[in-house]
């Protein structure tokens, strides 16, 4: 699954409405939040949006904010309304969507409640760690924890088979720490080594709270620091695992066994309920020979120390205030940069859409999403689907053998626009007033069991990979379907009042980006049927790399704060994605006025230049430090100032459009093209 839009540990920063942001209704984009004082020739993003960055501000319980916070803020509205009357219906009908709507959100705002229990709730898991006294006990502890949703050591679930994308199989892959990725660990920039001291003091305190003597917690900090600097060191790379082929190795249950001799896979699966596995794709094998080495190499009172910790902080934000409030200390406010938690209500929302989210989104769907919408979706897709094949077709690059292939898997591609047409329901999930933390954990449990029942059988292909409020879009590979949920057509990404060209630049950005994530670096080797499978020929893959060279070299070049720069190699894919879907935008937009009279200039603004200040303005984005430090270590994405500038610099089209000359920053003098 390729998102649209980055978001860390799966936190949605809501902020502001759209009243704040003041974009025009009837024509989607707003000169007053322009600085004309800047050529659009030379920092377009600064053109476009300057204004706009000089007058806000980022609000003290977040760490960025832009189009996607101030969408998300308009549904969260919404959501909110649905949450608060379904919790005053105290008498709804066990099981019925209003009651888990309802009784989730109650227990989420029922902060004495919360307070009063402390880590209580925790006690039986706690208790289940400290009865471990043998590898063997650690094995079935390790399983427990997983069943429960601690993602202790690697992870483990169901999914669609790379190489055979009509089944689910078994995939184990690494895992286990609780920083976002490897760096923080091993990287010795004194600003990862900050992260490092600041992760101590946060183990620690969380240690203390459990009620550790000074001594044992800081005894207990350093085994968590030292168990987890092994798992890192074994792990891959965020740019190491974009290589399907570092993601995928199918081995059969005796191989696997024969790879971690010290930890029985047959076990494990016997213990989880998995029957009838043969075989499963245990995705990077070296990480699991460490983790097998590590079994000797630590102490099970070692282990017991890790999976408490490990239980302790995935539960921290569910928690009573000292041990939500350390838990935001550290990756709130020391890696995101934000200065105070955000209110409870919309904690809460998040919580619910989170867990209970099929059954939210189709309150939100009845409120803000109409046919209209989804039938003027299906158009905008459909022009950009012949503007893709035109362009495939004219590629004077690609062979015409591998352009075969090419426009085969185009015509395969499928899409889902709003929401589920089928829905799975929560048949057998328990939730209560009772408890926030219960609730959760019961949740977690009900999607991992039905995630386990999936493993062996024929992928379903009606299912979404996110809940309809979502403001975010995505690409599947194995599936080869593009997905938008209704929370992302809204304005201004999806506005019904507004004039063709701002639709084009912004939603039909989105949607030509999530078409061209099948042809990126990753998309590109999935065929038709979605089945990692190289389908290009030798010549033409290397003439593609080449060309993504271009565009791996363009944005490691970019500046984000003073001597930190894009990882071009980690932004490829939504950089060749962002590229080539608004150059397949554009010439949709443009076949649309063939035939019609010409639009009019709305505020001096031509058509092609009004598409590209679609595109623009909804990437209006201000940031903290932390959250940029953070976005460049572990996002996909490029900083929003260099998805406008970036991709723009490399269209001739941008240039005509704004008069630019050849000599002028944004026009770049070798332009990076693929699509």
């Amino acid at each position: 699954m390729r998102n649209f839009y980055f978001r860390f540990m799966g936190i949605l920063t809501l902020i502001l409405s759209i009243s704040m942001i003041g974009f025009g209704q009837d024509t989607g984009f707003d000169t007053k939040r322009m600085d004309k004082s800047v050529s659009p020739c030379t920092d377009f993003f600064q053109y476009a949006n300057g204004t706009w960055l000089k007058e806000t501000e980022i609000p003290g319980d977040q760490s960025s904010w832009g189009s996607f916070n101030i969408l998300a803020e308009n549904n969260r509205k919404i959501l909110r309304e649905i949450v608060e009357e379904a919790a005053a219906k105290k008498d709804s009908a066990k099981g019925s969507d209003t009651q888990l709507i309802g009784d989730f959100y109650f227990s989420c705002m029922d902060e004495a409640g919360i307070e009063s229990a402390g880590a209580k709730p925790l006690n039986p898991y706690l208790n289940e760690i400290k009865s471990v006294g043998s590898k063997k006990d650690l094995q079935k502890v390790i399983a427990k924890m997983h069943d429960w949703g601690v993602p202790v050591l690697f992870g483990f679930g169901g999914g669609t088979d790379l190489k055979n994308s009509k089944m689910v199989i078994a995939n184990a892959g690494q895992g286990g720490l609780s920083m976002p990725n490897r760096d923080y660990y091993i990287n010795g920039s004194p600003k990862f080594q900050e992260t490092r001291n600041k992760f101590r003091e946060y183990v620690y305190t969380m240690f203390r709270n459990l009620g550790d003597s000074e001594e044992n917690a800081r005894k207990n900090m350093f085994t968590v620091m030292r168990i987890q600097m092994r798992i890192a060191y074994a792990s891959l790379s965020r740019v190491e695992m974009r290589n399907p082929d570092n993601r995928y190795k199918k081995v059969s249950l005796s191989e696997a066994n024969a790879i971690t001799p010290n930890f029985s896979w047959s076990d494990y699966m016997a213990l989880r309920g998995i029957n009838g596995v043969e075989s499963f794709n245990i995705g990077q094998p070296n990480f699991f020979k460490e983790i097998n080495s590590m079994m000797d190499d630590f102490s099970i009172g070692e282990w017991k120390t890790y999976l408490r910790w490990m239980t302790i902080n995935g539960a921290a934000p569910l928690l009573s205030k000292k041990f939500a409030d350390e838990n935001f200390e550290f990756y709130g406010k020391h890696l995101q940069g934000r200065k105070q938690q955000q209110p409870r209500e919309r904690i809460c929302v998040r919580a619910v859409d989170g867990n209970v989210g099929e059954a939210l989104g189709q309150a939100y769907v009845a409120r803000a999403f109409k046919p209209k919408a989804k039938k003027r979706m299906n158009e905008l897709i459909d022009n950009l689907f012949v503007a893709m094949r035109k362009r495939i077709d004219n590629l004077e690059w690609m062979s015409d053998e591998t352009k075969v292939q090419a426009l085969t898997k185009l015509s395969t591609f499928k899409r889902k626009i709003g929401y589920p047409d089928k829905l799975r329901g929560y048949k057998g999930l328990d939730i209560n007033r009772k408890s926030y933390l219960m609730n959760s954990m019961r949740s977690g449990q009900f999607q991992i069991k039905r995630n386990l029942d999936d493993i062996g059988k024929p992928v379903d292909r009606s299912r979404f990979g996110m809940t309809p409020p979502t403001v975010n879009a995505y690409y599947s590979p194995l599936l080869n379907e593009i997905v938008f949920p209704a929370g992302i057509l809204q304005p201004p990404f999806f506005n019904m009042e507004a004039d063709d060209a701002i639709n084009y630049g912004a939603i039909g950005g989105v949607i030509g980006h999530e078409i061209t994530h099948g042809f990126d670096d990753q998309g590109s080797r999935f065929d038709a049927e979605g089945n990692l499978k190289m389908w290009w020929t030798q010549d033409d893959r290397k003439k593609f790399n080449d060309r993504a060279a271009c565009i791996i070299d363009q944005f490691s070049n970019y500046e984000v704060l003073p001597k930190l720069f894009m990882n071009g190699r980690l932004t490829l894919g939504e950089s060749i994605a962002d590229l080539g879907g608004l150059t397949v935008s554009y010439d949709a937009f443009q076949k649309s006025m063939v035939g019609d009279s010409r639009p009019e200039n709305i505020d001096g603004f031509t058509p092609e230049q009004r598409f590209f200040l679609g595109w623009a303005q909804v990437w209006a984005y201000k940031a903290t430090e932390q959250n940029l430090r953070l976005r460049v270590a572990n996002g996909p994405h490029a900083i929003p100032r260099f998805r406008v500038n970036g991709p723009l610099s490399n269209m001739p089209q941008f240039a005509e459009a704004f008069n630019c000359k050849k000599s002028d920053p944004m026009v770049r003098k070798d332009m990076c093209q693929i699509w």
